[in-house]
């Protein structure tokens, strides 16, 4: 049986985790899945993701320390090489990525959700990176994005004291972008819509800007904005928006 799941829900993907017994635990059959369908995801014509886990207690608590036990050397590191590549993916997928969590967000889990362009948690919503209490440190991508996201001083004190952080603190220090007190995958559905009526080529243009801009200098992320504005004002869609704009309605982007 499948442990990860996509579902089309009109111009949107949802990717569920369901190993809800094992709080969907990253096993390594979990991980192949979830890459075989971000690549399904990749080649279809969805305009945003949602990835959520099974079940009421666990978005995802980590990696499953079952597997990890006695490997080699060799395996650990190709290990930890595979995680970060598969996370990566979601940057390459030039749609928004929305992470809905419900319940543990831990370890592997966490940056899952950390690899996402945004995340939407419930009030019960746990977020951490215990690592540290097993003798370990993230592998992932968490000891990265989070310090990038957070601050190096909070993503410090979280990776070395392993502390969970709950929903409130995880919105207060910027971990999640909303608490969601009703229904999550239909505020996430809505979430995602504020972004999918406008045009794919400037939404894929205004991530990439993001993205490589902040992995480098000020002054070089600023000559990339430059550069993929550049791109933007080229396409079809560019046209079509300052036309409506001067004509005062609403435009229809073609993704052109």
């Amino acid at each position: 049986m499948p442990v990860v799941h996509l579902t089309g829900i009109d111009e949107l993907a949802l990717v569920t985790l369901d190993r809800p017994q094992a709080l969907n635990a990253l096993s390594f059959e979990l991980l192949h899945e979830l890459g075989a369908l971000l690549d399904r995801v990749a080649a279809s014509d969805a305009r945003a993701l949602l990835l959520t886990g099974a079940g009421e207690r666990a978005f995802c608590a980590g990696a499953d320390i079952t597997e990890l036990m006695g490997r080699p050397l060799e395996a650990v590191r190709a290990g930890a090489r595979f995680g970060q590549s598969l996370f990566a993916r979601l940057d390459d997928l030039g749609i928004p990525s929305i992470a809905l969590i419900n319940g543990y967000a831990f370890g592997g889990g966490l940056e899952l959700a950390l690899a996402c362009d945004f995340r939407l948690a419930g009030p019960d919503a746990k977020l951490g990176l215990p690592e540290i209490k097993l003798g370990l440190i993230p592998g992932y991508g968490g000891t990265q994005r989070l310090p990038r996201l957070v601050g190096e001083a909070r993503a410090l004190e979280m990776i070395l004291t392993g502390r969970t952080v709950g929903a409130e603190e995880a919105l207060r220090i910027g971990l999640v972008n909303r608490l969601v007190d009703d229904d999550l995958l239909e505020t996430g559905k809505s979430f995602a819509r504020e972004m999918t009526g406008y045009g794919l080529p400037a939404l894929r243009l205004a991530r990439d800007a993001v993205h490589r801009g902040i992995a480098t200098t000020l002054a070089e992320g600023l000559k990339i904005e430059a550069d993929l504005n550049t791109l933007a004002f080229q396409t079809a869609d560019a046209k079509e928006g300052m036309t409506a704009f001067l004509e005062k309605r609403k435009p229809v982007f073609r993704d052109a």
